[in-house]
């Protein structure tokens, strides 16, 4: 993604979901089917479990947004972390649904919304911070699917940012103009 100079702070944020969500989709491309279900200790999750939990905030957090609770009745959390998707299509539908959801929410907003109140569990937060707080939530959770990635795909490993030892490289890049900081 392009550092983009803006003072929107709506604009920004967007972007951000989406430099994290292509992190995501670019570390899981890297694994095999298999792999997207392992989890490598009991108290672990799988890839797969990561992301139908990120799927069930998603759709409660982003469903009627600004019109009801961000946390929904129906939504059973602790059930995101148990039964697994049983395919990579599966899972990617899962992702992708999840993610549609957040950028259709966004989508109309404009920076005069970021002061407006929305609810989780009850709590009112600004509008700007419900965003603050999923970005902080999505990274969190994209940041273990890349660590699970990269560990499972192992020497197959193809660096999402900055290789190691190529720093010195890419502020060269940077310099001239021909790569992009985050």
């Amino acid at each position: 993604m392009a550092l983009e100079f803006t003072t929107s702070c709506l604009k920004d944020s967007v972007d951000l979901l989406r430099f994290y969500k292509r992190l995501g989709d670019r570390a899981m491309a890297q694994v095999s089917d298999e792999a997207l279900f392992v989890s490598i200790d009991a108290e672990s999750n799988s890839i797969a479990i990561i992301v139908k939990h990120l799927a069930g905030n998603m759709r409660s957090r982003w469903t009627d947004f600004l019109t009801s609770d961000g946390e929904k009745p129906d939504r059973d959390r602790d059930s995101e972390f148990e039964a697994p998707p049983k395919t990579r299509a599966e899972v990617l539908a899962l992702w992708e649904s999840g993610w549609q959801l957040a950028f259709d929410a966004l989508a109309p907003l404009t920076d005069a919304d970021l002061s407006r109140t929305a609810y989780i569990r009850t709590e009112p937060h600004s509008v700007m911070q419900t965003i603050h707080r999923q970005l902080a939530h999505y990274s969190y959770h994209i940041g273990q699917i890349v660590f699970l990635s990269k560990h499972f795909a192992g020497p197959n490993w193809n660096a999402l940012t900055i290789p190691r030892r190529k720093s010195a490289e890419f502020n060269a890049k940077v310099a001239s103009g021909k790569a992009s900081q985050r």
